[in-house]
C-alpha cells in the first residue's frame, strides 16, 4: 500500500472533485512566469527564425518581385514564396480555396503575407523583409462596408434568410412602425501571446509543429496540405496558449505552414512568431455589421413583426464569415420572442483582412441589434426599455418558438431578470438617477438592465464530438489526453476534476497533459463555448470503460455481486472490505485488466437544416443578465462604469471558481468591444490601430467601480450535460451590452429621454459627445 493509499483510506470524500471551486491548474505558474508557453521551449539545436513579407498595397496585382537583397542580406538562409509550398497552396477552413497560404499574383489586403524570410535569427530576418522590392498594379478597393447592396455586391460566402411568419405584413398592419440603422464594430482579440509555431522535422515525411492553436487537428491537415503529406505525418502539439478568443480557431494555419514548409525544406527547425503590429496587421478580427432594422409594435410596446438585415465585412476570404453572420442571425432575437420575423445575411467581400471567429462568433452582434430595436420601441412609447424587455420575453409554455424554428424549452429568464432586478435595486436607482440629472448640468448618468440568452453547440453539427484518452498506472495515477485545449479559460482543470470524480480520486493524482493529434485525433476546435461539454464527456467516457473493468475484475475476484463493489473516495468497497485504489489497479494489471481507454462522445439532439433555415442547432441556452450604471461628461463624452451587477448561470458548475473568473473576464471584455476598442482602416485600406498605442483595450482601472458578480445557485442544465453544467467561455460576454445601453440612457436624458440617442458601437468618448450634440440639436427643434 503506498503513501496516497494509507493517507487517503478515511477520506470521506476526495480533494478536487466535481463542484469544487479549484484554482486553475496553472494559476500559480502564470503569476510567477514558470508557465511554458512555446516562446519559452528551449530552441532545438539548429533553430531558424522566419518573418513574413507583407503586401503594401489592399488590392492589386504584383508586377514585380525582387527578392535579391533580401536574400543577399545578413543571416538570411532562405526566401519562400508560392512557389515553394509542395502542395495546395491554401489554408481556407471553408474549403473555398481563396486564402493562400502565400499570395500568387494578386493581392486582396493590406498586409497579406508575400513571402517569408528564414534566417538565423528573428531580428535579422525582420530587417531583411523590410529590403523587398515590390511593385503592383493597384486595383480599386472596396474598404467599408457602408453604401454596399447586401443582395447584389459581392458575397465571400452564401447568405442566410431566416423566416417565420409574415414579417413583412405583421409590420404594415401594425399600430406603430419605425426602421433604421446601426452600425457595430470589431475586435481585435489581443491574445497576451500572439501567434507562434515551431516546427520541428522528423524523418521521412514527418513533421512536428508546436502551435498556439484552438484547433489543432486543423492546422495538423492544413499543414499536411500545404505540404503535399498525409495528416499522420504531422503532429500537432499545444499545452497552453496566452489566450485566443477565437482568433486561434483558424488564424494558426498559415504560421504553422509556413513554418513546417521551411522546416522541411531546410531540415532544420524553424520558429515563426510575428512582432504584434504584423500579427494585428495580418490576422482577422470580430466581424464589424452594419445592421438594417423595421420593426412594427402596439402601444404598450409588444413587438409584431421585425426584418433585420446583418451585413458584415469579411474581408477577402470566406473564413469563417459564413456560420459568423449564420450565428448572428441566430441571436437577433436574444431573450425576446417575434410573432413575425424575417432576417437575413450579408457576408460582404472587401479588400481587409478576413475577419474570423472571436468569442461569441457572431451572437454578440445579433443581441446587440435584437437590443437597438427593444431601445428603439421603448423611446417611441414612453417607457422603460426593461419594461419592454420583459414584455416580449419567450414564454414557457407559448410564444417560444425562435426565428429558427427551435422551441425553447429551458427558458429561465424571466426568474434571473426578476432576481437581478430586487437585488440590484433597480427601480429605487432608476427614481435617484432621475433626480441627480435634474440637479446635475454637466455630469448625467444612466442606469441599463440588459439580459442574454445563447445558444450552445457548434452549428456545423460534425463539430460537435470530442474524444479522450485515459490512462491509469499501476501505482494508481491517472494520465488524461483530450482534444480541448487550454488558453487560460480552465478547461484542463475542469476535465481532470471530472475524470477525478469518476475514479473518486484526488485531483493531484489525475495528470494533465498537452493536447497533441498523436494521442487523440479528428478533434474540434475548442470553441463555441463547448470545450466542458464535449471534452468532459469523452473524458467521463473512458474513465467509465476502466471503472467498469475494475468493478467486474473485483466482483470476479472476490466472488461478490456487482452492485457490492462501490468506488469511494481513494479505495473501493468490495463486499465487506475496502481495497485501496491503486492496490486494486496493482491487481488488475497482474490479471491482465486493460487499464486504458479512449473515450468518445457526440451532442444529441441537434439538427439544423441551413437551406431551409429551420432546425434544432443548439443543445440548450445559457441565461444571464446585467445591470449597469455610468456616469457621463457631456462637455467631452467621457464616462465612468460606476457599478456592475451580474447574475449569470451556468448549471450546477463544475467549478464555480473557474466559472466566476470567466464571467468577469467575459463582461470585462465585452465592455471593451462596446466602448473603446475601436479598429480604424484608412482610406488605403491601412489597418491604422495595430499596436497598444493604438488600440485601447480596458485596463484594470476601466472596471466597474463596484462590482456585483453572482452565479445562480438554482438552475441546472434541463439535458443530460455534463453533471448538468453548462457553458460559460462565450456567454458572459454579452453581459456589457448594460453599459452600452446605460451609456444610451445618460446621453437621452440631455433630451429629457424622448429621442432615442441611437448609439453605435463602439461608444467612444468621441461619439457619446457627437450623440450629445445629436440629441441637443435635435431637442431644440
Amino acid at each position: 500500500m503506498n503513501k496516497h493509499a494509507s493517507a487517503d483510506l478515511k477520506a470521506a470524500k476526495i480533494r478536487g472533485g466535481v463542484a469544487t471551486d479549484q484554482r486553475h491548474d496553472s494559476a500559480h505558474k502564470h503569476v510567477t512566469g514558470e508557465a511554458v508557453y512555446i516562446d519559452d521551449m528551449p530552441e532545438p539545436a539548429g533553430t531558424l527564425h522566419a518573418c513574413l513579407g507583407l503586401s503594401t498595397v489592399a488590392h492589386g496585382t504584383i508586377r514585380k518581385l525582387d527578392l535579391a537583397a533580401v536574400r543577399a542580406a545578413k543571416g538570411v538562409v532562405a526566401v519562400l514564396t508560392a512557389e515553394d509550398v509542395p502542395g495546395d497552396n491554401d489554408i481556407s477552413p471553408s474549403g473555398r480555396d481563396d486564402e493562400p497560404v502565400l499570395a500568387e499574383g494578386r493581392v486582396q489586403f493590406h498586409g497579406q503575407p508575400i513571402f517569408a524570410v528564414v534566417a538565423r535569427t528573428r531580428e535579422e530576418g525582420r530587417r531583411a523583409c523590410r529590403l523587398a522590392v515590390v511593385e503592383y498594379d493597384e486595383l480599386p478597393a472596396i474598404i467599408e462596408i457602408e453604401g454596399l447592396d447586401p443582395i447584389n455586391d459581392k458575397l465571400v460566402t452564401p447568405p442566410l434568410t431566416l423566416r417565420r411568419g409574415d414579417a413583412a405584413q405583421a409590420i404594415a398592419q401594425a399600430p406603430r412602425r419605425l426602421k433604421g440603422r446601426m452600425r457595430i464594430g470589431g475586435q481585435d482579440h489581443f491574445y497576451l501571446e500572439g501567434h507562434i509555431a515551431l516546427a520541428v522535422p522528423g524523418e521521412d515525411r514527418d513533421v512536428t509543429v508546436y502551435s498556439s492553436t484552438q484547433h489543432p487537428s486543423e492546422v495538423q491537415h492544413m499543414v499536411a496540405h500545404a505540404l503535399g503529406v498525409p495528416s499522420h505525418a504531422v503532429t500537432i502539439e499545444v499545452r497552453r496558449m496566452g489566450g485566443g478568443f477565437g482568433g486561434k480557431e483558424t488564424q494558426s494555419n498559415q504560421f504553422a505552414a509556413v513554418a513546417a514548409i521551411a522546416a522541411k525544406k531546410l531540415r532544420r527547425p524553424v520558429k515563426l512568431r510575428p512582432d504584434r503590429d504584423d500579427d494585428m496587421t495580418a490576422t482577422g478580427k470580430r466581424h464589424d455589421f452594419v445592421v438594417d432594422y423595421e420593426v412594427g409594435f402596439d402601444d404598450e410596446g409588444t413587438i409584431l413583426g421585425v426584418d433585420y438585415t446583418y451585413a458584415a465585412r469579411c474581408g477577402f476570404s470566406s473564413d469563417l464569415s459564413g456560420p459568423v453572420t449564420d450565428r448572428a442571425l441566430f441571436h437577433c432575437d436574444n431573450t425576446y420572442f417575434y410573432p413575425a420575423v424575417h432576417a437575413r445575411s450579408a457576408p460582404l467581400y472587401t479588400n481587409t483582412v478576413s475577419n474570423t471567429a472571436f468569442r461569441g462568433f457572431g451572437g454578440p452582434q445579433g443581441m446587440v441589434g435584437a437590443e437597438r430595436v427593444i431601445d428603439e420601441v421603448a423611446f417611441a412609447t414612453g417607457k422603460d426599455p426593461l419594461e419592454i424587455r420583459k414584455r416580449n420575453f419567450y414564454g414557457t409554455g407559448d410564444r417560444n418558438v425562435t426565428p429558427y424554428h427551435q422551441t425553447v424549452e429551458d427558458n429561465i429568464i424571466h426568474r434571473i431578470v426578476a432576481e437581478l432586478e430586487e437585488s440590484s435595486d433597480y427601480a429605487r436607482r432608476r427614481r435617484q438617477i432621475q433626480s441627480f440629472n435634474n440637479n446635475s448640468r454637466f455630469i448625467k448618468r444612466g442606469l441599463a438592465l440588459t439580459p442574454v440568452k445563447f445558444g450552445i453547440s457548434f452549428t456545423a453539427t460534425h463539430f460537435n464530438q470530442a474524444g479522450a484518452l485515459v490512462h491509469v498506472y499501476t501505482d494508481g495515477s491517472v494520465h488524461l489526453n483530450h482534444g480541448g485545449t487550454e488558453m487560460g479559460q480552465g478547461l484542463y482543470v475542469k476535465v481532470a476534476q471530472v475524470v477525478a470524480e469518476e475514479f473518486q480520486i484526488d485531483l493531484d493524482r489525475v495528470k494533465i497533459t498537452a493536447t497533441t493529434t498523436g494521442k487523440v485525433p479528428n478533434t474540434s476546435a475548442t470553441a463555441a463555448s463547448s470545450g466542458s461539454d464535449l471534452n468532459g464527456m469523452a473524458a467521463r467516457d473512458a474513465a467509465r470503460q476502466i471503472r467498469r473493468r475494475l468493478a467486474d475484475f473485483a466482483a470476479d475476484k472476490y466472488q461478490v455481486p456487482a452492485d457490492q463493489i462501490v468506488f469511494l473516495p481513494n479505495r473501493v468497497r468490495v463486499g465487506n472490505q475496502e481495497i485501496a485504489f491503486d492496490d486494486l489497479v496493482k491487481q488488475a494489471y497482474l490479471a491482465r485488466i486493460q487499464l486504458s481507454a479512449a473515450g468518445f462522445y457526440k451532442t444529441p439532439k441537434i439538427h439544423w437544416n441551413r437551406d431551409t433555415g429551420e432546425g434544432h442547432p443548439f443543445y440548450y441556452f445559457a441565461y444571464g443578465a446585467s445591470c449597469s450604471e455610468v456616469s457621463v461628461d457631456t462637455l467631452t463624452g467621457e464616462y465612468m462604469v460606476e457599478r456592475t451587477d451580474i447574475l449569470h448561470e451556468t448549471g450546477r458548475s463544475l467549478n464555480r471558481a473557474i466559472d466566476l473568473g470567466q464571467v468577469e473576464g467575459g463582461f470585462v471584455q465585452g465592455m471593451g468591444w462596446l466602448t473603446t476598442e475601436e479598429l480604424w482602416w484608412d482610406e488605403k485600406g491601412r489597418l491604422r490601430t495595430h499596436a497598444p498605442s493604438t488600440y485601447k483595450i480596458p485596463l484594470a482601472s476601466d472596471r466597474p467601480k463596484i462590482f456585483n458578480v453572482t452565479l445562480a445557485d438554482w438552475p441546472e442544465a434541463h439535458v443530460p450535460t455534463i453533471h448538468r453544467s453548462k457553458a460559460v467561455g462565450e456567454p458572459p460576454f454579452m453581459l456589457a451590452m448594460s453599459v452600452l445601453h446605460a451609456l444610451s440612457d445618460a446621453v437621452a436624458s440631455v433630451a429629457d429621454h424622448k429621442i432615442c440617442p441611437r448609439l453605435d458601437a463602439p461608444a467612444t468618448p468621441e461619439r457619446v459627445l457627437m450623440a450629445l450634440e445629436c440629441l441637443r440639436a435635435e431637442a431644440r427643434k
